[in-house]
């Protein structure tokens, strides 16, 4: 579990800091201790020489009251004779006499009994006449050093136990949105689309964390309603004609027909196919276009001419004037030539299917956008109907029955892949609809 890492990790470096704190801490005491308890030695060896006397080599006790003479307990040492010892074990008494005989300053410990010695040579005229021996009892500084070493294990102690706790409870606090993000991420399902994490604005790395996979989520949920909403148009989009080609071919095989008759159904079979072909490829060029591939432009006038041509056959059939005015000086789109005849076309369409006798397109620029305006003298499209009608299936209520009420939607969706839009106006004159794309 990472918060038990993360704490193991955080107690091992504090006690390791703390372990080399307290070493330096009583290196440090221990040093200060010596060097005070043979500051102490000295001073009391130079106190010591102040009582004695030498003359013509010969080293003796100075005469002074007794009220002056510092009590230090000192050995005084004359030529290997002990002038003066103070009451002492044997062994140290021995000890203290072995280092008097040194020719140089020199401390010895003697810490079976606690005790350090410092002796001191005697020099006059440049010869050795005797040594001052001082004792200083090492029992004080002891338990100073033995205090100051528990003291600081407890205190060592005490402060890692104290780190490890605001370590554990700040671990906790800080994980716990992960947690409660992993429980709620267990709990949802492929159908939870709109669940989310919801931990706030950010505010550290964790709740940003959490922010940036909210946003995550978002876009794969834009993803998958967008294929959903791709297989639900396709399917929609492909039902009218394969049905219309399946009717066509049944109604074709039921009897012997005359030529004549079976090349009319060809004719049916071969419209739907046709459309077939163009909405598979309007769907795919919709999604090659929605995953962010490169753009092209095109002549406005040139696109709204060729997506004009695709409904020749209708224009013929019911009698109109289509007729596209041109636009004053030559304008690009920013979208590939044939993108924008499959966003133009059904709106054509439906203008050809509801105008009486004529339709009219203009084409004009606004800033960055081109303006596609389509005019028909048919019924219009009623106020509640002008989102509806771009709805898959849905049919304004002005309909006269023929088309399957796909093809808005579709030029909706495609315009929108490019930024654009189309829009329907209520117009008591006839039905009008407006598409804008992007400038090129």
């Amino acid at each position: 579990m990472i918060q038990r890492r993360l704490l193991l990790v955080v107690l091992t470096t504090v006690a390791a800091a703390i372990a080399a704190l307290l070493v330096g801490f009583n290196v440090i005491l221990d040093h200060t201790l010596n060097s005070n308890a043979r500051s102490v030695l000295r001073s009391c060896a130079a106190a010591q020489l102040e009582l004695v006397d030498v003359t013509d080599g010969t080293l003796r006790l100075a005469d002074a009251p007794n009220s002056a003479a510092p009590d230090t307990g000192a050995w005084v040492m004359a030529h290997g004779r002990v002038l003066e010892r103070p009451r002492a074990r044997p062994a140290v008494d021995a000890a203290a006499i072995r280092l008097a005989q040194s020719s140089r300053a020199r401390y010895l410990d003697l810490g079976r009994y606690d005790v350090r010695l410092y002796a001191r040579p005697v020099f006059s005229g440049g010869q050795r006449v005797g040594a001052v021996v001082v004792p200083l009892s090492v029992v004080p500084y002891e338990e100073t050093r033995r205090t100051a070493f528990v003291s600081s294990l407890i205190f060592g102690g005490l402060v890692l136990m104290l780190v490890a706790l605001a370590a554990r409870w700040l671990l906790a606090s800080a994980l716990r949105p992960v947690a409660r993000m992993t429980r709620q991420a267990a709990t949802w399902s492929e159908r939870d689309l709109d669940r989310r994490f919801g931990v706030g604005d950010p505010r550290d790395e964790l709740t940003e964390l959490a922010a940036t996979l909210d946003g995550l989520l978002d876009r794969l949920a834009a993803s998958l309603r967008h294929e959903q909403r791709f297989s639900a148009e396709l399917s929609h989009e492909l039902r009218t004609p394969l049905s219309r080609v399946i009717a066509e071919t049944e109604l074709a095989l039921r009897r012997e027909r005359t030529p004549e008759e079976y090349r009319e159904t060809l004719r049916q079979v071969l419209r739907g196919g046709e459309q077939l072909n163009r909405t598979i490829d309007a769907l795919l060029a919709a999604a090659r276009y929605e995953v962010g591939t490169t753009h092209a432009t095109a002549d406005a006038l040139d696109v709204a001419t060729e997506a004009a041509s695709a409904c020749a056959g209708l224009v013929s059939e019911r009698s109109l004037a289509f007729e596209i005015a041109a636009p004053a000086r030559p304008i690009r789109i920013g979208v590939e030539g044939d993108y924008a005849e499959r966003i133009l076309q059904p709106v054509f369409e439906n203008a050809c299917r509801y105008g009486t006798s004529t339709v009219n397109v203009a084409i004009e620029r606004d800033g960055s956008v081109v303006r596609y305006s389509v005019v028909d003298d048919g019924p219009g499209v009623e106020e509640a109907d002008l989102e509806r009608i771009f709805e898959p299936g849905i049919r304004g209520r002005a309909a006269n029955g023929s088309g399957s009420g796909l093809g808005l939607s579709l030029a909706r969706r495609l315009a929108e892949s490019v930024a654009g839009e189309i829009e329907a106006v209520a117009d008591a004159s006839g039905g009008r609809f407006v598409v804008r794309l992007p400038a090129g």
